[in-house]
């Protein structure tokens, strides 16, 4: 007995359990009861209701796929002149990080943690191919509507009639039935609102009722309709913005969509120029950390060089340990800059890689890309209303600003057309037809009901008015206010976009002057740390001066150097973001948007299409609406070009008769001299001076018998 109790306690308690587990979160999931002794019947479920699969998918197989999987070993601490270089041009840079591939790449977003923020060159097609938002879906509003039925019945319904009565006799006990119904509709909304409609139903009927004069007949009309409305929904202007019977607020016409195609185009526009400015901010970053690295590397064999000569003079008893110490510090400390500048954050391996992804190439392929563009060093000058007026004309920012102050616009127009009762004229023309048959050859009445309904025996019509409106139209009035609010805040921004692209556009050109200037004052820098390097060398030697002044030489002559080419590539730089600023930069890049290559059958469909119309014969007479754009516009097109002056940043001393500013054929070598005869880089055979013309201009070209600079 007890154990009889026992187990119907345990039965309740798992009664109770199962009963609360819709309370108890994670309940049934974690205690399931187990097969018991006598189940006869296997158990198939599922222990857990959520595990982590792999997906099944189809993946593109294209250049960055291949790029992928074909990476080799990254590149470390191994000697640059002992690889293979590729030299490569900025303008071909530009071009493989653009042209190839069809996601435009970012130094700064990361497509593994943020996909949807990526932009593609499918964007814009996205937004024109939007089921709910885009142009053609726009469009279908307009497009005709065909809607049919056709049904059977069959009906049996018992009557409440008395079956002894007279009543009997007329109506019988059960109403039986064989029912057909056939409807058909086709109709089409014009761009004014009006819609037009043409409906036919045929109905085929079979009951048991006395008195028919036929046991089965067809019944059937053509119908005609025509809507139109006079004051809400009226007009093209209306329907291209709203569209047709749009709801109070909600603007979904063509107008719009087109609007948000050119908002999408332009931010295609600014994502081409975001990878265009980081190809060249690559580009330039890995020309400095070549030069950087060279001067780094010069500085380890002078500070080299110093270490084995005080190790030569203390093994004679000439020579100080602490100098020797000194010497032999210096020399590690410009090691560890080598090797940093090799693979350090701003290392050469590490800079070439973030070349190689924008460019879509694998992080490492045996080859090493050399820059073969050499930098711009002229002084190149402004005209700052021009290029204050460019950029406040050509910014692609501004005119995304200006096509959303055209669809405030245009949502305020339609708000206001809104603000209307519902009045709708409305006119239905009928014929309709009766017979034994749908079409028979027998000319006796009521034989056919496509005859009858041809005949035009029986006609009817009917014309009025339907009203329909909230009173006081609230709703309305707020969606004038709401459109209203938001073409007020857009013009607000608009003009803060303006005000801010100014200033930016002050402190580019305030970047490329005091780039400039600190162009020339770094090169001076760097010819003074050089002679002092020589004098306190020859000093040094002569005993004159201890071993300090000559290893702090050798650090400023090194520091001085690498600070110059980073003037130099700021200098690039900034005139980069100066047309960036102006927008100009993609014609300074070259780089041209059109849309791509349809597939042939489109452009043979677009051609037959294109016979069916017609030229208009007086196209001055055509009424055309408000227009939404001023027409095409190419940001590609060349700016107003800059006007260099007669001042240049002075050559700088080459080390050999090659120029400074061009990569140098050979790669920098990291083996250190074995007979310790290092030799450190000569003196200029000349100061710097002001030349009366430039060493480079980029581009030369002609206008107004000035001779003028294109970037």
């Amino acid at each position: 007995m007890a154990r009889l109790k026992t187990r119907t306690q345990k039965l309740l308690a798992a009664a109770l359990m199962a009963a609360s587990g819709c309370a108890l979160p994670g309940c049934i999931a974690n205690w399931k009861l187990p097969p018991g002794p006598h189940d006869t019947t296997k158990s198939y479920y599922d222990s857990v209701a959520t595990r982590i699969e792999y997906p099944d998918v189809k993946t593109l197989s294209n250049a960055a796929g291949a790029a992928a999987n074909a990476t080799a070993q990254p590149l470390a601490l191994e000697d640059p002149s002992q690889l293979p270089s590729w030299e490569l041009t900025l303008e071909q840079a530009i071009q493989m990080a653009i042209g190839q591939g069809p996601v435009l790449r970012s130094l700064g977003a990361s497509v593994v943690t943020a996909p949807n923020a990526t932009s593609t060159i499918y964007d814009p097609a996205l937004v024109e191919a939007n089921p709910l938002g885009g142009v053609e879906a726009a469009l279908s509003d307009f497009d005709a509507q065909f809607a049919g039925q056709l049904f059977w019945q069959k009906n049996d319904q018992p009557q409440n009639v008395d079956p002894t009565g007279a009543v009997a006799f007329f109506r019988p006990l059960a109403f039986q039935q064989t029912l057909a119904n056939y409807n058909t509709e086709l109709s089409k909304t014009t761009a004014t609102g009006a819609t037009f409609a043409a409906r036919h139903n045929v109905i085929y009927d079979r009951p048991n009722s006395p008195g028919r004069f036929f046991s089965s007949d067809f019944a059937g009309f053509f119908e005609g309709e025509y809507r139109q409305p006079l004051m809400q929904g009226r007009g093209t202007e209306f329907n291209r913005i709203a569209g047709p019977n749009s709801q109070i607020g909600q603007y979904n016409g063509v107008l719009i969509a087109r609007v948000n195609n050119d908002i999408s185009l332009t931010d295609f526009e600014a994502a081409v120029i975001q990878t265009a400015n980081d190809v060249e901010q690559a580009y330039w970053d890995l020309y400095f950390a070549y030069r950087n690295l060279e001067a780094q590397l010069r500085g380890r064999e002078a500070a080299l060089q110093t270490f084995q000569y005080q190790e030569l003079r203390l093994n004679v008893g000439a020579g100080r340990s602490d100098e020797e110490a000194q010497a032999r510090s210096q020399y590690y400390q410009f090691q560890v800059q080598v090797e940093n500048g090799l693979a350090g954050e701003v290392g050469l391996y590490t800079l070439e890689q973030k070349l190689r992804y924008m460019l879509g190439l694998p992080a490492a392929d045996g080859r090493l890309i050399k820059p073969s563009t050499d930098p711009h060093d002229a002084r190149v000058v402004f005209d700052w209303n021009t290029i204050l007026n460019e950029g406040l004309e050509r910014r692609v920012e501004i005119r995304r600003q200006k096509w959303n102050i055209k669809k405030r616009e245009l949502e305020l127009t339609a708000a206001k057309l809104n603000k209307k009762p519902r009045l709708d004229f409305l006119g239905q023309y009928r014929w309709r037809g009766l017979g034994d048959h749908l079409i028979g050859d027998d000319d006796s009445y009521l034989d056919s009901m496509y005859g009858e309904i041809a005949g035009g025996d029986f006609q009817e019509w009917q014309a009025g008015l339907e009203l329909a409106f909230p009173v006081g139209l609230r709703r309305a009035a707020v969606a004038i206010s709401h459109a209203q609010l938001n073409l007020s805040r857009e013009r607000a921004l608009m003009n803060e976009t303006e005000l801010r692209v100014s200033h930016d556009l002050a402190d580019a050109s305030r970047e490329v002057q005091r780039q400039y200037q600190l162009l020339k004052t770094n090169y001076n820098r760097w010819i003074a740390d050089r002679r002092q390097l020589e004098v306190l060398r020859e000093r040094y030697r002569r005993g004159a001066d201890n071993i300090n002044f000559l290893l702090q030489a050798q650090r400023q002559v090194v520091s001085s150097e690498s600070d110059y080419y980073a003037t130099l590539v700021a200098y690039n730089l900034a005139m980069r973001d100066l047309h960036r600023q102006k927008g100009t930069l993609l014609s300074y890049n070259h780089v041209h948007l059109s849309e791509g290559g349809w597939h042939s059958p489109a452009y043979r469909e677009a051609c037959e299409q294109g016979r069916f119309f017609r030229p208009c014969p007086h196209p001055d007479s055509v009424e055309a609406p408000c227009p939404v754009s001023r027409g095409p516009f190419d940001p590609s097109a060349p700016g107003v070009s800059s006007m260099p002056v007669t001042e240049a940043a002075p050559a700088m001393a080459p080390e050999a008769p090659t120029p400074v500013i061009s990569t140098p054929a050979e790669m920098p070598t990291l083996d250190s001299p074995a007979n310790g005869q290092a030799s450190t880089a000569p003196i200029p055979a000349m100061l710097p001076q002001a030349i009366h013309s430039p060493t480079r201009l980029p581009n030369p070209g002609s206008q107004n018998m000035i001779q003028q600079v294109s970037y």
